[in-house]
């Protein structure tokens, strides 16, 4: 009925006008013309306005959603179109708002497209209820074992909502992979913080023959690099040499120097660095980190300069605060306020909470606590538990028990503290009770953390032997060997009483 109303010339000009649209303003002169010619009561015809304003860089999608509403019958086209605006807006729950008003106010069935749009919505607003009911009606509708979209993104729901068994369950069920279903399970592994997992499922992907990409052989190093599995990180350089393209990746390159750098090995993370055919600022930053955790403050302040020098890069705000670390870590003191006071003249960067919070704890660890103290009334923004923190570990290392008090004063009344910190600032302000002979106050702070129930995760190390890394948290007695390793430590300790 609608193609009587206007013209085939006039049918031919508005398409010609949809098609040449290059911004928000020629569209909505092309909507005016759609109208006054009657175009605009045809579906596919408006489907062409609605898709540039959902998906176009110069599009607007507030717009798209009100030529939506003025459409008569939306086509499944239409509806995938905002689906897939939606999930990749600041407003992914719209996604699934489309989705059910689709099933609900019209006859149409989704398609693998609805399902993959609609779940990667439910993935960029954690909405794992929204996503298993979305997973149901995958199942109903067999696509679960058909489309290689769908299966990523349920993959990738599970995996991104911290529900790995599920991820795994969902991978496991996929007939034929592909290398980025691979890299979404490695790096929901990798996320949770389970790094060991993380390596394992890489090193079955290599097992199976897949050829891992760039990101996910980075993946695989960081996973490494969080173990100080150094032997399996090797094993995975071995492959990469093997792969030219993935010899000269900036981004692979990075992970190696990282990960030697984490793993210990100093030397052979300057190796891989200057290794690189091409390197970024992530890949200046990887170094200077790696020098600063080994204490190297020299090389570090060398890095800065022949990042510019060299490469022409100026430094960001990562890069400053690698070199901070390694000030702190060598006890520079005069060299890390210096770098503090000219980031903003020196370098244009203005200093964020981690840089004040780098240099206060250089400042407590130099005993300087009353400056530290100083230094954190004068920060331009709020100071969070970190700061507070270091001023804490200060105060237990050089006694102070009036500043440890306030500290922690400081502390309990942040707004955005978890029971951890909560419970590491009373057991420091413990410690610090105990050392200033004040046994009282101690067992009066011991007790009040047992009635609040407030606990503190034990510390955890980990060690490579043979390719297998062990991981030992304190007061577990569930490893196999603890026997043997319990009656070993004590000969060292024994030695060690004797020297």
């Amino acid at each position: 009925m609608s193609q009587l109303l206007y013209t085939t010339q006039a049918w031919s000009r508005c398409m010609s006008l949809a098609q040449r649209c290059s911004s928000m303003r020629n569209l909505r002169a092309t909507h005016a013309v759609f109208v006054t010619s009657g175009v605009h009561l045809n579906t596919y015809a408006v489907s062409k306005l609605i898709a540039f304003c959902a998906l176009s860089d110069s599009g607007n999608l507030p717009y798209a959603s009100l030529l939506f509403e003025q459409t008569q019958t939306p086509n499944l086209y239409i509806y995938n179109t905002l689906i897939r605006a939606y999930y990749r807006s600041s407003e992914p729950h719209l996604a699934m708002y489309y989705f059910h008003l689709m099933l609900k106010q019209s006859c149409l069935e989704p398609d693998n497209y609805t399902f993959n749009f609609v779940i990667l919505g439910c993935v960029n607003c954690s909405c794992l209820v929204s996503g298993k009911e979305i997973h149901s009606w995958v199942v109903k509708n067999g696509l679960v074992l058909l489309d290689a979209h769908v299966q990523t993104a349920l993959v990738r729901l599970y995996a991104e909502c911290k529900v790995l068994d599920d991820a795994r369950k969902v991978f496991d069920e996929i007939h034929h992979r592909d290398v980025i279903q691979w890299n979404v399970l490695v790096n929901g592994y990798l996320k949770c913080g389970l790094a060991s997992e993380a390596l394992e499922v890489f090193r079955e992907m290599l097992v199976c023959g897949f050829e891992p990409d760039d990101f996910c052989v980075a993946t695989g190093l960081a996973a490494c690099a969080n173990l100080g599995a150094l032997w399996q990180g090797k094993w995975i350089h071995e492959y990469v040499k093997k792969r030219k393209e993935l010899k000269s990746d900036v981004f692979v390159g990075t992970a190696l120097v990282d990960m030697y750098a984490k793993c210990g090995c100093i030397n052979l993370a300057v190796e891989a660095f200057e290794g690189m055919s091409k390197r970024n600022a992530v890949s200046w930053a990887a170094m200077i980190g790696g020098f600063a955790a080994h204490g190297y403050a020299t090389e570090a302040f060398h890095c800065l300069d022949r990042m510019q020098v060299v490469d022409g890069l100026r430094p960001d705000g990562v890069v400053l605060l690698g070199v901070l670390m390694a000030c702190t870590h060598a006890g520079l003191l005069e060299k890390g306020k210096s770098l503090l006071e000219n980031m903003k003249t020196q370098y244009g960067i203005v200093p964020k909470h981690e840089h004040y919070s780098c240099v206060i704890d250089l400042l407590c660890k130099a005993g300087q606590l009353e400056e530290a103290l100083q230094l954190i009334r004068r920060m331009p923004m709020k100071p969070l538990a970190s700061v507070w923190g270091a001023l804490l570990s200060g105060c237990r290392v050089h006694k102070n028990v009036d500043l440890a008090e306030l500290a922690v004063e400081e502390l309990l009344q942040l707004e955005n503290k978890d029971s951890e910190e909560e419970a590491g600032a009373y057991v420091q302000l413990s410690n610090i009770y105990l050392g200033a002979r004040r046994s009282e106050d101690a067992v009066r702070i011991r007790k009040m953390i047992g009635e609040r129930g407030t606990r503190k995760t034990p510390g955890c190390s980990m060690i490579e032997v043979d390719g297998k890394v062990n991981e030992f948290v304190s007061g577990d007695v569930s490893h196999l060997h603890r026997a043997q390793i319990c009656a070993m430590l004590e000969l060292i300790s024994a030695d060690l009483i004797q020297d």
